[in-house]
């Protein structure tokens, strides 16, 4: 059974930073793409980042380009999202997933709150 589990998420001021992850179990990681995905209040889910088995290619979409950075660690089942220079408009409960594009989401997520 497929297990992710974010966490890292938090209330920050708009321009700092945050490190998500998200613990995955349950199937063999290193061979996944991941992704993640982010839903703000009242709006569907917007893919923010993906990144194949390997690390090798990623994808990023254009509101987060240049600001977030998508990794993991193979060897601790782990994919992580660094959020830089972060906007009140980046306030979302943020989920991992496997697969590029599309997969199995997490029903969990972890809440990020930019806000003076």
């Amino acid at each position: 059974e497929v297990q992710l589990v974010e966490s890292g998420g938090g209330l920050v001021q708009p321009g700092g930073s945050l490190r998500l992850s998200c613990a995955a179990s349950g199937f063999t990681f290193s061979s996944r793409s991941m992704r993640w995905v982010r839903q703000a209040p009242g709006k569907g889910f917007e893919r923010v980042s993906s990144i194949d088995s390997g690390g090798g290619r990623t994808y990023y979409a254009d509101s987060v380009k240049g600001r977030f950075t998508i990794s993991r660690d193979n060897a601790k089942n782990t994919l992580y999202l660094q959020l830089n220079s972060l906007k009140t408009e980046d306030t979302a409960m943020y989920y991992c997933g496997t697969g590029f594009s599309a997969g199995t989401l997490s029903d969990q997520g972890t809440q990020v709150t930019v806000s003076s």
